[in-house]
């Protein structure tokens, strides 16, 4: 049986360890594909066309929006971005798991879009852990850390929307935790309509055989 990928979202507090996350899962696995974001702001030094962004103008940008070519997608400090539904589809349909790391209204929006995706919060073993995570960067000033750990209090509030909250305390472990989710989870009879029709289907014309 051919199995068609999922849709996964990813999300977590800021420090959770997020993209750490997907670069293992990347690593690790050969069924998981990152959705690349197409973006209106240009390239910056390095970045290239297809591997960090698709980039583009405003103008193709809102007509692909116009043809329902995005699965989402929000402006942002002045440019758009957004996530192209033909790549997602194409790498799906190869039996990639395709992993959306979005925040908390974004991952909404694709639940309800659609519904046979995947949810998935990470988040550190404690409060004071993720603090301390976000001190040890040594890159952000006291305020600004102060204001990704109160934008963690406003998350916390939506993590109930999530299909599974996975603690990454330890990275191998989290990863595996996550496969296993995952496999666990494209086999949901949600999931595998079309092989349950093609067995209904197969079923009927036995019985009418037999009739």
């Amino acid at each position: 049986m051919e199995q068609k990928g999922i849709l996964m979202v990813l999300s977590g507090f800021s420090g959770a360890g997020k993209g750490t996350l997907v670069k293992a899962l990347l690593k690790k696995y050969g069924n998981y594909a990152l959705s690349i974001s197409m973006t209106t702001r240009a390239p910056r030094e390095g970045e290239q066309n297809g591997v960090e962004y698709f980039f583009t103008d405003k103008k193709h940008f809102e007509e692909t929006i116009k043809q329902n070519g995005l699965i989402e997608y929000a402006p942002y400090c002045g440019n758009y971005y957004g996530t192209p539904r033909a790549y997602v589809e194409e790498q799906m349909a190869a039996g990639k798991n395709v992993i959306l790391e979005i925040e908390l209204q974004g991952a909404l929006k694709i639940k309800e879009k659609f519904p046979e995706s995947l949810l998935i919060f990470v988040t550190p073993p404690s409060a004071e852990e993720l603090r301390r995570r976000l001190e040890k960067r040594g890159t952000e000033s006291p305020e600004v850390i102060a204001r990704r750990l109160a934008r963690a209090a406003e998350e916390s509030e939506g993590v109930e929307a999530y299909d599974y909250i996975v603690v990454n305390d330890d990275l191998d472990v989290c990863v595996e935790e996550i496969h296993r989710l995952v496999e666990a989870a494209r086999r949901a009879p949600v999931r595998q309509r079309e092989f349950i029709n093609e067995i209904r289907k197969e079923l009927k014309s036995f019985v009418k055989g037999v009739e």
